[in-house]
């Protein structure tokens, strides 16, 4: 663990015994780590939205058969062997 961590833990040690022993809650410390969850999967979503904003797709009129997709892939010749 890094010092400034450590340092940390030790703070917030004692907040801890201060506590009732029978009563499990996740504090300060358990909100403020869902809270930046929170944050940084509503800024995923928000870059993901621009990323996909910004795609062009355009879909063919007619679906090819899978004999020219074989054609297309080979550079347009078939061989019979």
């Amino acid at each position: 663990m890094s010092a400034s961590a450590s340092l940390a833990m030790t703070h917030l040690v004692p907040l801890a015994k201060e506590l009732d022993e029978d009563k499990v809650t996740p504090g300060v410390l358990g909100f403020i780590v869902f809270a930046v969850m929170a944050l940084a999967v509503w800024g995923l979503m928000k870059s993901m939205n621009r990323h996909m904003g910004r795609v062009d797709f355009e879909e063919s009129a007619e679906p090819r058969s899978g004999a020219e997709d074989v054609a297309v892939a080979d550079g347009g010749t078939t061989s019979a062997t």
